[in-house]
């Protein structure tokens, strides 16, 4: 009798791990299907799109509408295509993440590493930082960004990432070093 109580056991563990993963399965299926008619439509010359048929591969392989959304799409009000949008993210996101990375592991290994009066009050407050609704900050950052020569630049929205970042990666970094 407990000679058959493991078969059974491995019997059901693999039975159930194969319906998991034919679930799982199932479901990376569902959400990257959209994905995968973007890119192949993508590919394909505006005849191809006009027949109708979404999920087949390209008959023609062409880059032309890349090319197209890159250069001379029309986003805004002049045709300037993605690639100034791009740009300007990568202008905003490089410093706002090396700056909150910096600033958040430096004040992580202080928080775990030294010891001091206070030191759990002020990583509980940089903790609460993370939780504050943006709006809430949003006209007082305003009026600093202003004052600062800052505002309606790319320069003081990353400076308001990187400073709205730093109580998240210092929990992380606090972790990290404990």
């Amino acid at each position: 009798m407990s000679a058959q109580t493991p078969d059974i056991a491995v019997r059901t563990t693999s039975i159930t791990r194969i319906l998991i993963y034919a679930v799982l399965i199932l479901f990376a299926f569902y959400y990257l299907l959209p994905l995968y008619v973007m890119l192949v439509n993508s590919l394909k010359p505006l005849d191809e799109i006009r027949q109708g048929d979404m999920l087949s591969l390209p008959q023609q392989l062409t880059f032309d509408p890349w090319a197209s959304a890159w250069s001379t799409a029309q986003i805004g009000v002049q045709p300037t295509g993605l690639r100034p949008y791009f740009l300007n993210s990568i202008i905003m996101v490089v410093p706002a993440v090396a700056a909150s990375t910096l600033l958040g592991a430096l004040n992580g290994y202080v928080l775990t590493k030294w010891r001091f009066p206070g030191d759990n009050l002020v990583f509980t407050l940089m903790l609460l930082s993370c939780f504050i609704p943006f709006q809430i900050v949003l006209i007082p950052m305003a009026k600093v960004l202003g004052l600062l020569g800052l505002a309606g630049t790319t320069w003081g929205l990353s400076l308001v990432h990187a400073i709205y970042g730093i109580g998240f990666t210092t929990l992380f970094f606090r972790n990290y070093y404990e």
